[in-house]
């Protein structure tokens, strides 16, 4: 498979013939508004491009509030920008090398995983026009880092992991080495193995864990950097038995 790339958007203009970039500043920023809400988990689920914005290169991808909107053409800026491209590109190659090969555990195929950003509370976002194309830039740097983490987990969960973690009574588990969840022959049991694959290729991530939903639904992921210890998911403090 061909690994993806990031890729500059909106800020450029390719000279025909030529291999020069000329880097246009926002024509326009709106004051700066809140989203989400003040006890609740934001995403940013960051995608295969990025922005020049004031002179930074900073991540663009979507960011999902916790009643299940959306907003595309979200930008990471402030803390933490480079580390999200740098996840995300690691992320991206790991997909390329395993996804297709089978899970030696459930002999399943292993699937896409995605990297996701969860902010605890309100996020303020800009809305800036760049170039005719509008941005909801986030202000990382207003944000207190204590209330931002990393997660991965497949990538059709993405909108359920961030619903679950809003939904009460939701907890988070870590599963034993000699876990049934591993040998399951689905998509959570691939899952709950792969992260733990990836944790030996990315620096600080983990995986082999779980969300818990009061339904007994479970969601296998991964957590990562950063990690902000307001976040109760992060790392998962008890065990998970199927049988309970």
């Amino acid at each position: 498979m061909v690994a993806l790339k990031y890729v500059v958007i909106g800020i450029v203009v390719v000279v025909a013939a030529a291999a020069a970039l000329v880097l246009l500043p926002p024509t326009h920023r709106a004051q700066m508004q809140y989203v989400g809400s003040p006890n609740g988990f934001e995403a940013f689920v960051p995608s295969d491009q990025t922005v020049n914005y004031n002179g930074h290169t900073d991540p663009v991808g979507t960011l999902i509030l916790p009643n299940g909107t959306t907003l595309t053409n979200a930008v990471w800026n402030g803390k933490y920008a480079g580390t999200i491209i740098q996840n995300h590109n690691q992320i991206v190659q790991l997909n390329n090398q395993f996804v297709g090969q089978t899970d030696p555990v459930n002999n399943q195929p292993y699937v896409p995983l995605q990297d996701f950003y969860v902010i605890k509370g309100q996020i303020p976002i800009q809305q800036v026009t760049i170039n005719g194309q509008t941005y909801y830039v986030i202000e990382a740097n207003k944000i207190n880092p204590a209330n931002i983490a990393g997660f991965y987990t497949y990538q059709g969960w993405v909108t359920n992991f961030i619903a679950a973690m809003n939904t009460p009574g939701t907890y988070a588990a870590g599963l034993p080495g000699n876990s049934p969840v591993f040998t399951w022959t689905n998509t959570t049991g691939t899952v709950a193995y792969q992260t733990m694959v990836y944790q030996h290729y990315i620096p600080a991530f983990d995986g082999g864990y779980v969300l818990v939903l009061p339904n007994g639904t479970i969601i296998s992921y991964g957590s990562g950097t950063p990690s902000g210890s307001a976040i109760p998911f992060d790392f998962p403090q008890q065990g998970y038995n199927p049988s309970s």
